[in-house]
């Protein structure tokens, strides 16, 4: 079978993954020659999934300023009509989000609201494991769900990275996979190597003599893969303006990626710091919250920005996530406890709706936070059966209805 330094390319992601398949060589490039076929020009849909760690406050986020339920609840937190970017009568943005209520008049930005699951869990590590495995009753899975994701679509002998975590934390449990190979990475250089000395560039992968042994010549077109995969990070580095911010650069990094269309389908990245992260406010939430809430509107808007600019946002959906909401009433601190349902934002080229799902109530509570309404394996759901086209029954377990909020 016909095999080309293009074809190469989209079945694998760095010499590493590569070698450590160098037993199966023969074998191996034959079914890469098949799954690279099956995936056609290789331009499939993006996910990419931020997580916001320590707990979102939802209520600051989109803030419902004409509740008068928000306002007896917040003495000092609270925000007013003047102070906010109005959505609409009730809610708006918190004033520090200029640049997602911009994404919001563009079409660019969806919210649904809330969002959580049955008796939610109030403790950080075991409520992001939750939102990580997607199987609340269960304290012992081993995968994430996006792990399992990246599993689904693992073909036998086959080295692609399908997913990747971009940023300085630990990688997140939600990558957790069974088979597929899920790398962390801190900067695209290390997915770029150089030839090796006295590898001559011109010589395609299909020129090797007939002679060599077949191992040699499955590490020969791994080298050349790997310094192809290079050249292309490599020329496409783009030129948009970015804030100065680590999520921005993050970002940055994964529009970097999407545009060299190596293969990747899912992006993992990070605000807050993770475990218990910059988002747990229980003391004087204002100034740290504003900042946080900075960072993620200007970073997020830069990279849709960035990718509108290069046509390829209509392939591109962000999915935020945090462990849990926080609680109406403020505590003694000016801060806000551990609480329940909370919004998703949803930021790409081709949503359908802008506000899913009604405002949980300020009155029926669930120990003093927001009831859930929308569970969030639905979402998750959504975005794997609609938009990766993958198969959500075999990574959730069950079949959840997809939500209708995507033109895909």
């Amino acid at each position: 079978m016909s095999y080309t330094r293009r074809d190469f390319l989209k079945t694998t992601l760095g010499a590493s993954a590569l070698l450590s398949f160098a037993p199966a060589a023969p074998n191996f490039l034959v079914s890469a020659a098949k799954a690279a076929a099956r995936r056609s020009d290789g331009r499939g849909t993006v996910l990419v999934v931020v997580q916001l760690s320590g707990g979102n406050d939802g209520l600051q986020t989109v803030v419902p300023y004409a509740d008068d339920e928000y306002a007896r609840n917040r003495p000092t937190l609270r925000l007013r009509a003047d102070d906010v970017h109005k959505i609409n009568s009730y809610m708006g943005f918190h004033p520090r989000m200029e640049a997602f209520m911009r994404l919001y008049k563009e079409g660019h930005l969806s919210i649904i609201r809330g969002v959580g699951y049955p008796n939610s869990d109030r403790s950080h590590e075991r409520a992001m494991r939750i939102w990580h495995t997607a199987e609340p009753d269960r304290t012992n899975s081993q995968t994430g769900w996006l792990g399992r994701a990246a599993d689904s679509v693992q073909h036998k002998n086959e080295t692609n990275t399908s997913a990747v975590f971009v940023g300085p934390i630990a990688q997140p449990f939600a990558l957790n996979a069974e088979h597929a190979i899920i790398p962390s990475i801190q900067s695209p250089d290390v997915l770029t190597t150089d030839p090796i000395p006295g590898q001559s560039q011109r010589k395609r992968p299909t020129e090797f003599s007939h002679q060599d042994d077949p191992l040699l010549h499955f590490v020969r077109q791994c080298t050349s893969k790997a310094y192809a995969d290079s050249r292309r990070i490599k020329a496409v580095a783009g030129t948009a303006e970015y804030p100065s911010f680590r999520l921005a650069g993050t970002l940055r990094m994964v529009a970097q990626l999407i545009r060299a269309d190596v293969g990747i389908r899912i992006f993992f990245t990070e605000l807050g710091g993770g475990g218990i992260g910059g988002f747990d406010n229980h003391a004087n939430q204002l100034g740290n919250h504003c900042a946080l809430l900075h960072h993620l509107s200007e970073s997020l808007a830069a990279f849709i920005h960035d990718l509108k600019k290069d046509k390829l946002l209509d392939r591109v959906l962000v999915m935020t996530i945090s462990e849990f909401g926080r609680t109406i009433k403020e505590n003694g601190r000016r801060g806000t406890g551990h609480g329940a349902a909370a919004p998703i934002f949803l930021a790409g080229g081709k949503l359908k709706s802008s506000l899913v799902g009604a405002h949980p109530s300020l009155t029926d509570l669930d120990n003093g936070a927001m009831k859930f309404h929308t569970d969030f394996r639905r979402v998750y759901a959504t975005v794997l059966d609609r938009w990766l086209g993958f198969d959500s029954r075999s990574v959730l377990d069950r079949q959840y209805e997809p939500l209708d909020i995507l033109n895909a």
